[in-house]
């Protein structure tokens, strides 16, 4: 793999596009119509391109021969904590190390711009991922004995940087009632996030 680099993207550029039609094609597959409306393309378009730059975040591709086979990306959660989003591995190059590599690379450029903390979730039918994470030392913030369609939305907290190897303490909410309920509860936070992150762009933007 000594042919693959890593490169500094964006949501928009020519080379991720791969990335960026992987992932629709992968959560409408696994997910149909239990995606938000809109489907996947429109949760990936929730965010602006600029909440994956720095300061506030990075969109990292690997690629091998000028062509994207991996990819990621982080945008700011809070002041302490850089969310990780998009991952992604070219469907017949997996089971290579080339997701660890992306995430791995991601942790080391949030905690390069600061962050302390690295925030995530995967989708409930995404068991590769969890075991990833998992084994990547991110703690669940979820009860691995619950139905995972009772949080349909799996997060997980790993620290990073200045305090690498410090345990996790956030709290640990129980499953939701049921499927329904879960969605409501995810919508939320969706939510949350979205207003967060165009209140600190905004923010920027006005400071500049």
């Amino acid at each position: 793999m000594s042919d693959i680099i890593i490169i500094h993207s964006s949501p928009l550029a020519p080379e991720a596009q791969p990335l960026v039609e992987g992932l629709i094609g992968e959560y409408d597959g696994r997910y149909g119509d239990l995606s938000r409306p809109g489907g996947a393309r429109a949760e990936l378009l929730r965010y602006p391109p600029q909440a994956f730059a720095p300061p506030f975040g990075d969109f990292l591709l690997l690629l091998r021969g000028g062509e994207a086979i991996a990819g990621g990306a982080f945008m700011s959660h809070d002041d302490e904590t850089a969310e990780v989003k998009r991952v992604w591995t070219r469907g017949d190059l997996r089971r290579q190390g080339l997701a660890r590599r992306i995430v791995l690379a991601l942790e080391e450029s949030a905690a390069a711009q600061g962050y302390t903390r690295a925030y995530l979730t995967t989708g409930f039918r995404q068991p590769e991922a969890t075991a990833l994470y998992l084994s990547l030392g991110y703690r669940p913030l979820f009860d691995p004995a619950a139905d995972p369609e009772l949080y349909r939305s799996l997060p997980f907290e790993k620290h990073i940087g200045a305090r690498a190897g410090q345990p996790g303490r956030s709290p640990v909410p129980g499953p939701a009632a049921s499927f329904e309920d879960a969605t409501a509860r995810v919508t939320a936070i969706k939510a949350q996030q979205e207003a967060k992150i165009a209140t600190r762009l905004a923010q920027r933007e006005t400071a500049a």
